[in-house]
């Protein structure tokens, strides 16, 4: 018997004996139809005998035999009414392609049957066998990887976003290296062929329906969910923040619009006070907030201007950078820039007419305190947590994260879900290269799952930060679970606890390619 699956609960083979019924029943399959007339061979066992050798195992068997593609519509009504169910269902005949046509016609008598069924609410219903939430760099990475591996899948990705970004490119943006029009692109123009792009907003999951509802009232049925949905940047967590955010000097590199603002204010100033904050983790790209005091120092440095740029960076956190091995890189940089760290200092307010901000901390006595300072410039990274509609959930932890298994990434309660990306309570970095390696993971594994087999593949963990320390040099840190290390090249070619110049040339030349045409369009490189 060779099993293929043609979706999560549907799976055809050729012809049965009555030793294959017990691994059918292991696959979890309820339902058994043949769809082979009795006596094509001399070495076939008839279904009365399949059908009595099932029931001893609480199999259904149902007799749909056609012959060539001589399908009734009978039959199709009757398997399409049986898909209805939602039992695991396992189809066969001679070969398997007599099944796989009937269940394609039955499939699509099964969505009218559902829509019929689900139709008095008057809303648009919708079934696929892979529903996609956020197509973002982990949802079409995602998406272009079961394809590679299954190109008959019928996927659905949902965004409302009309354009796609390459955010790690804003660092860039705000260091004047690259333009902003250089990290966008239409969504519509990079989902895969073949794949539905569905335009609208989540607006409540139902997992043991199967089924998620958007916010326009359409009711979209999956057979696997994969939710690749980001995070959210919460502005508003600092008082005073959004109202003045690009203008009154006070910008962010976590924004499209805002990046071009930064490099406007870095160009133009020649003396004064520079903040730079980081909040508290999990943030998206945990380096971001010291690239963008880096590449602005480095740009005053080369003016001659940094004796007159008092730099500050306030950071929440208690280190410099959370793995070890590539703080020293990093302070030197600190001490070449004469920049001053506060640790555990946190943003929680802002008046940027006034170019005030006040922070959170302890006094020498441990104490709560809160203390205020002047600004020239303001760079700021917003706090930031698991979009609203995951964190009400019932996917969600109690932190609000989609909660998965951190080396599956299936969701540790409804096992035909999977998460990837910022929006996951996985402890590695939150940045695109996890995104790179955890796409091929899901991928294989819901392969896995729909032929049948457990999931076979491991995500390690692996983030990547290109630290950029000045204009041509960059620190990669590229590190796993519990801080390990995980470089991607020979020490001798990039040593990541070193500033590089080769490490610069794969961030500002080869990094973008990789992300637009490969990473994005399924080719794994390096994974």
């Amino acid at each position: 018997m060779k099993i293929q699956a043609i979706n999560h609960q549907v799976s055809v083979s050729d012809q049965l004996t009555i030793a294959d019924l017990e691994q059918l029943k292991a696959l979890g399959v309820a339902v058994i139809v043949c769809n082979r007339p009795d006596a094509e061979a001399q070495d076939q066992t008839d279904f009365a005998d399949i059908a009595k050798a099932a029931a001893a195992l609480a199999i259904k068997a149902v007799n749909l035999p056609f012959t060539g593609n001589q399908m009734t519509q009978e039959q199709v009504d009757t398997l399409a009414t049986l898909l209805q169910e939602g039992q695991r269902l396992h189809a066969y005949c001679r070969t398997g392609n007599r099944s796989t046509q009937i269940i394609a016609a039955s499939e699509r008598q099964q969505q009218a049957l559902l829509a019929a069924k689900s139709g008095n609410d008057g809303a648009e219903k919708l079934l696929f066998d892979i529903a996609i939430v956020g197509a973002g760099s982990g949802g079409i990475a995602t998406c272009a990887s079961l394809l590679k591996r299954r190109p008959d899948l019928n996927i659905a990705l949902i965004d409302p976003a009309e354009y796609h970004y390459y955010q790690p490119g804003w660092t860039m943006v705000g260091g004047g290296i690259f333009s902003a029009a250089e990290t966008r692109r239409k969504t519509a123009d990079l989902i895969p062929q073949g794949v539905t792009l569905i335009v609208g907003q989540v607006a409540t999951f139902y997992p043991d329906q199967q089924r998620i509802t958007l916010g326009d009232g359409r009711s979209l049925h999956y057979g696997q969910l994969v939710v690749a949905a980001g995070l959210k940047l919460d502005w508003s967590a600092v008082e005073g923040l959004e109202e003045t955010l690009g203008k009154n000097s006070v910008t962010s590199n976590y924004r499209y619009d805002l990046a071009p603002y930064t490099w406007e204010l870095v160009s133009n100033l020649k003396q004064g006070k520079a903040l730079f904050t980081q909040p508290p983790m999990p943030i998206k790209c945990a380096g971001a907030p010291q690239k963008a005091m880096y590449l602005s120092a480095d740009s005053w440095q080369k003016k001659g201007l940094l004796k007159a740029i008092n730099i500050h960076f306030y950071n929440a956190g208690a280190v410099l950078f959370g793995v070890a091995a590539y703080v020293p890189a990093l302070q030197s940089y600190i001490d070449k820039y004469a920049a001053d760290v506060h640790f555990q200092h946190n943003l929680i307010k802002v008046d940027g007419p006034g170019r005030q901000a006040w922070f959170s901390c302890k006094d020498a006595d441990g104490n709560d305190a809160v203390v205020q300072t002047s600004f020239d410039m303001l760079h700021v990274v917003p706090p930031q947590c698991a979009p609203d509609f995951i964190r009400q959930s019932p996917l969600a932890d109690a932190n609000g994260w989609l909660d998965v298994d951190p080396q599956t990434l299936q969701h540790k309660v409804h096992k035909n879900i999977w998460g990837l990306g910022d929006v996951t309570n996985t402890t590695n970095a939150k940045t695109m290269a996890a995104a790179r390696k955890q796409a091929p993971v899901v991928a294989k594994n819901i392969a896995s799952v729909l032929a049948g087999a457990a999931p076979a593949s491991a995500y390690d963990g692996y983030g990547s930060c290109p630290l950029t320390v000045e204009r041509g040099k960059i620190v990669l840190a590229e590190f796993g679970y519990a801080g390990k290390l995980l470089p991607s090249f020979p020490q001798w070619l990039i040593n990541g606890t070193r500033p590089s110049r080769l490490a610069w040339i794969l961030k500002t030349y080869l990094l973008p390619s990789v992300y637009w045409q490969l990473m994005l369009k399924g080719r794994e490189w390096m994974v």
